[in-house]
């Protein structure tokens, strides 16, 4: 006889230890991910900085904030992205716990052990509370696949590489020169 599959909540989520391991909740399942790898981290900084400097900074759009940040989408989603924007009109979606509802934008820089579930499960959960710009950042093909909000569902809507700039829908004013990025 099978046993019930247990459905983590936020709260089962809070408790879990502070083990440097990174944990999210995807309709109720339990993720752990390792640590990202040195050059995931190098392009999540290089893409943080030009968001920061573009949002924060010159034109005071809204808040940028990258990996460990809890974005609670419903009590039994709760996902870490690796960068993600939220338009000043929408700050108060912000509280204690974390973001509490979808960014604006999504950054995932895609990992071996991530790729299918962030292509995949984790873009469908995005689409599915709202997210209205995802880029998944690929450093195989230094390249960048953009997804946008239409119809309810997040389409592809172009794939950029190391000679583009990616200019955002949702973040006013916003070019991103990959050759920086990828260099």
């Amino acid at each position: 006889m099978a046993s019930p599959q247990v459905r983590y909540t936020y709260e089962d989520y809070r408790q879990l230890p502070g083990d440097g391991q990174r944990y999210e909740v995807l309709d109720g399942e339990l993720i752990v991910s390792p640590s990202p790898s040195r050059r995931h981290q190098e392009l999540s900084k290089r893409l943080q900085y030009q968001l920061y400097r573009h949002v924060e900074v010159e034109h005071r759009l809204g808040e940028v904030f990258n990996a460990p940040f809890d974005v609670i989408l419903s009590e039994d989603n709760v996902v870490q992205p690796d960068l993600l924007f939220v338009a000043t009109s929408r700050l108060a979606v912000f509280s204690e716990r974390g973001l509490e509802g979808a960014p604006d934008l999504v950054v995932e820089i895609l990992s071996p052990s991530t790729r299918a579930r962030d292509c995949g499960r984790k873009r469908e959960v995005y689409a599915r509370f709202g997210v209205r710009e995802l880029w998944l950042v690929d450093p195989e093909r230094d390249a960048v696949d953009v997804f946008e909000r239409v119809a309810g569902d997040l389409a592809a809507t172009g794939t950029y590489g190391r000679g583009d700039a990616l200019a955002s829908r949702v973040v006013p004013g916003l070019r991103v020169e990959l050759a920086s990025v990828f260099a």
